[in-house]
């Protein structure tokens, strides 16, 4: 399997699913009515008639047209990839803001799949005489009823918007630097914040293991004080909805002073990865936070030892460590203290709000 297919079945398999048979297609550009063509739709229906799964799941994002039309021949139900993240997040989600941004992003998502999907969206009889109109069409009740729910939500969050604001000015005041770890998912960032702050975050060898931001204060050295934060993983086409509704998580990542970026060293596409995560900081304007790279888990590679890699001005640029080993993790101390000294003596640390416009939910 290659790469993208693997990470297809992890996030099924993340999401409780037993994956019994994987099935690829070539195509140039997906079928405007079943994103597959005719025949592999044809060889779809043998192997549910055969093997008589609950669900068949898409690992890329179908259009609501498409999931009514393979809804309806496979007589299942059709998961594409931003449903499948949804389910996962849904299911992992445990603190009361997390809830409230997983069920906005659910609604926000069940928005868009109104759209002819249903049989009993038809138009309600209004009125009463002959003259009488035809009356309001269900799917526009069902999608006021979404939007309803949708602002009631982002109010709820907004407070917690604001919570965060006042622990941000509070650390402000203290004059105290904020790093967050960012990276992919599974590359190892809950397990390299247990291990330098000694935490008990949730952390275990699966996709989405940590959904909510926990941070904690960390000692670089006797004087040398941080706020280190632990984020949510990132994935390549992170749903639009859930970016949208982890403003209020991600913004620990917009107001850092520096990103520690984990990359998994071992992993064959760790370059792509690099820009998929680059590319959601783009998304959530925290692209031109300074960063240092942190390539984890160099105990699964050979010939590779804990060690800091300098620019030609003397800047550190990359730590290369192994967080559940607890290798190099003094080296990436003082990697984190140089960094941000020369951020200070830049002038790039002051008080964000000259920077950052607060990211308020709309």
């Amino acid at each position: 399997f290659t790469e993208d297919v693997e990470e297809s079945v992890a996030l099924a398999e993340s999401a409780g699913f037993n994956v019994v048979q994987v099935l690829t297609a070539n195509r140039d550009k997906p079928d405007s009515t079943l994103f597959i063509g005719k025949g592999k739709a044809e060889e779809i229906n043998s192997v549910c008639t055969a093997l008589n799964p609950q669900v068949v799941i898409f690992g890329h994002n179908i259009t609501p047209v498409q999931e009514r039309n393979l809804d309806k021949l496979f007589q299942r139900r059709i998961i594409d990839r931003t449903q499948l993240i949804l389910d996962i997040f849904a299911q992992r989600v445990t603190t009361n803001e997390g809830i409230l941004q997983v069920e906005l992003a659910q609604q926000s998502h069940l928005a868009t799949r109104l759209v002819r999907r249903w049989t009993h969206l038809e138009r309600q009889r209004g009125g009463i005489g002959l003259r009488s109109g035809s009356g309001e069409k269900q799917i526009e009740l069902d999608k006021r009823a979404i939007s309803d729910k949708v602002a009631i939500l982002k109010k709820r969050l907004a407070v917690i918007v604001k919570q965060r604001e006042t622990q941000r000015k509070s650390r402000l005041r203290n004059n105290i630097a904020t790093v967050s770890i960012v990276g992919y998912t599974n590359a190892g960032k809950s397990t390299l914040f247990n291990s330098l702050t000694k935490a008990k975050v949730y952390a275990e060898d699966r996709l989405f293991a940590t959904l909510q931001t926990t941070s904690r204060h960390l000692f670089l050295s006797e004087n040398h004080e941080i706020v280190l934060s632990d984020t949510v993983g990132f994935i390549r086409n992170l749903p639009h909805q859930l970016v949208a509704a982890f403003r209020a998580t991600l913004e620990e990542t917009v107001y850092a002073n520096l990103l520690l970026h984990v990359v998994d060293v071992a992993s064959t596409t760790k370059d792509r990865q690099i820009e998929d995560v680059n590319e959601v900081l783009s998304e959530i304007k925290a692209e031109t936070i300074p960063q240092l790279v942190i390539y984890n888990k160099i105990d699964l590679v050979e010939n590779i030892t804990p060690r800091i890699v300098y620019d030609q001005m003397g800047e550190p640029q990359a730590v290369y460590i192994s967080a559940e080993k607890m290798q190099g993790l003094d080296l990436l101390r003082q990697a984190i203290k140089e960094k941000l000294e020369l951020i200070t003596a830049r002038g790039l640390i002051v008080r964000q709000e000259l920077h950052y416009e607060p990211w308020k939910l709309k």
